[in-house]
Formats: structure tokens, sequence, C-alpha cells
């Protein structure tokens, strides 16, 4: 019994031009700072830092798939491998606006100074 080898280059070069064009588009955002998205709010933050959370969420998530060949696995163990990581990216992104917000106002509030 002989087992065929087959050629994953052109999966290769798929997964490097999804990369490459999502990160192209974080670095013109970056360098741009388009004012329609830096200064419109929503949900307590910038859309524009929506999109970068959004887009590395992304990135990260296709990387798991790729390359550690999660499109292959039973649904199971797909969701038992991303829940935990959405549901903790989620959890820190709600810590880091909610104290964030809190020390702003402490700041802006009180009589102290910002000294960093």
């Amino acid at each position: 019994m002989s087992h065929a080898h087959e050629s994953n280059t052109a999966r290769i070069w798929k997964v490097f031009g999804i990369l490459s064009v999502v990160t192209i588009i974080e670095v013109i955002l970056g360098i741009y700072k388009p004012e329609s998205l830096n200064f419109s709010h929503f949900l307590g933050m910038n859309l524009l830092n929506w999109i970068f959370y959004i887009l590395t969420v992304f990135k990260a998530y296709y990387i798991v798939w790729a390359f550690m060949h999660m499109e292959g696995e039973t649904s199971s163990l797909r969701w038992s491998v991303v829940l935990p990581v959405i549901f903790l990216v989620l959890y820190l992104l709600f810590i880091l606006l909610t104290e964030g917000n809190y020390i702003y106002g402490v700041f802006k509030d009180s009589t102290i100074k910002w000294n960093f």
C-alpha cells in the first residue's frame, strides 16, 4: 500500500496571502488613522481600535486554523479550543476597558496630576 504525497504549496500561498492582506490593512490603518474611525466611539473605544482588535483576533484564529490543522478536526475539538480563547479575550477587553476608564476618571476629576 503506497501513500501518495500531495503538495500543500497552493495552501501555503493562500494562507500567506490572507495573513499578508490583513497585516497590510492593519499597517495602512495604523499609518493613516482615518478621522472617521479614530474619532467615532463605540462601547467606550474608538472604531479604529475595535478594527485592530477584530483583525488581530481574526489573524490569531486563522493561524490556529491553518498551522495547527484545526480544519481537519472534529467540531467539538475545534470549539473546545476556540471557545475558551474567545471568552478570555472578551473578558480581558472588558477588564482593560473598565479599569482604564476608572483610572482615567480618577486622574481627570481629582487633584492627582498625570506624572507619566
